[in-house]
């Protein structure tokens, strides 16, 4: 089996045997895979795969590489662009059986022994997936302010440097997001960093560098980069207990499983806005942080296709590690 995960900081890729022994894994630059952003997000998907078949001594392009891929996409995230996937996975003739889903199943999968609950990317974006015990879906659009969405470390940034300029022309409460956030990029001015974004000389893409400065500032006690990360674990808990709530799972003992770099930091105000939040709603459900690369859920998800054994889930959890993706078939 082919198992990937792809999101916007990186594309993991792991071959693997039907009993969970794995074969060939690589780790490559991220990819959006937005309608915009198609064609490159499928060059560097290629190139992942391509290294991890050599890794595992097969020859890419010499016919399927598979017997079944499971690949979990950031950009699969309305039907539009499951479609728009499909075709060009299918294209490639990695295996017969092609199962897409968006990143958030991947980490939902990889966080619980069990195939239902709700996983929660927060990374450069936000989004949210639940799955039910009968295997009922909620899924959300999370394309941004246009389907009502927010959050995520883009989110963050320009948050943080709103509040950096507020507060510098009294709009808001001042702020040590005022020093902090031009300071990132060697200007010594919000309005200078706002005007280096105007002009095109720093790409606003780049504040999705910030979502660390603001957790620090946060933790140091100031007011603005806390409101911040307040807003942050509303707009999460606003999307688990949704889904909690429309799949009638409130009552049920569900893990909610957080992944992406910014759930990864383990901000204990993050953490803790977020846990009573989610249990004021649903007292028995657990949240927990991530630890394995998402990309083991995509595995495990390819290994419930088939009904593999429990020795195979645990022989695979033991062996995709982060030390194991970075080492052979990385991207240099």
């Amino acid at each position: 089996m082919l198992a990937v995960d792809g999101g916007n900081s990186k594309l993991d890729a792991v071959l693997l045997s039907r009993g969970g022994r794995v074969l060939g894994a690589a780790r490559g630059r991220g990819a959006s895979f937005s309608p915009r952003d198609h064609d490159g997000s499928f060059a560097r998907l290629d190139a992942t795969v391509a290294r991890a078949c050599r890794s595992a001594g097969i020859t890419p392009g010499s016919g399927p590489i598979a017997d079944a891929a499971v690949l979990c996409l950031a950009g699969a995230d309305l039907p539009v662009d499951d479609r728009r996937l499909s075709r060009s996975l299918h294209a490639r003739r990695w295996a017969e059986r092609v199962v897409l889903r968006n990143d958030t199943f991947a980490v939902l999968r990889a966080g619980t022994e069990r195939p239902w609950g709700v996983g929660v990317v927060c990374g450069t974006g936000l989004n949210c997936c639940a799955v039910s015990p009968t295997g009922k879906i909620v899924r959300y659009a999370a394309i941004g302010e246009i389907s009502g969405d927010g959050g995520g470390g883009d989110w963050m940034g320009l948050q943080a440097l709103r509040a950096a300029i507020r507060g510098r022309d009294g709009r808001g409460p001042r702020t040590s997001l005022e020093q902090s956030v031009p300071a990132h990029f060697d200007l010594r001015t919000p309005h200078q960093l706002m005007e280096a974004i105007y002009l095109g000389r720093i790409d606003q893409h780049s504040l999705t560098e910030l979502p660390r400065l603001v957790l620090s500032s946060s933790r140091a006690g100031d007011a603005a980069a806390q409101d911040i990360v307040d807003r942050l674990a509303d707009e999460i808990v606003a999307m688990v207990v949704s889904a909690l709530r429309r799949l009638a799972m409130t009552r049920r003992d569900s893990d909610v499983v957080l992944g992406g770099g910014v759930a990864q930091g383990r901000d204990p105000r993050l953490l803790g806005h977020i846990e009573q939040g989610v249990n004021a709603v649903a007292p028995d459900a657990r949240v927990r942080v991530l630890d394995a690369p998402p990309v083991l859920g995509a595995a495990f998800l390819g290994l419930d296709e088939i009904g593999a054994g429990r020795r195979a889930y645990a022989e695979l959890r033991a062996a995709v590690t982060h030390d194991r993706l970075t080492s052979p078939g990385r991207e240099r």
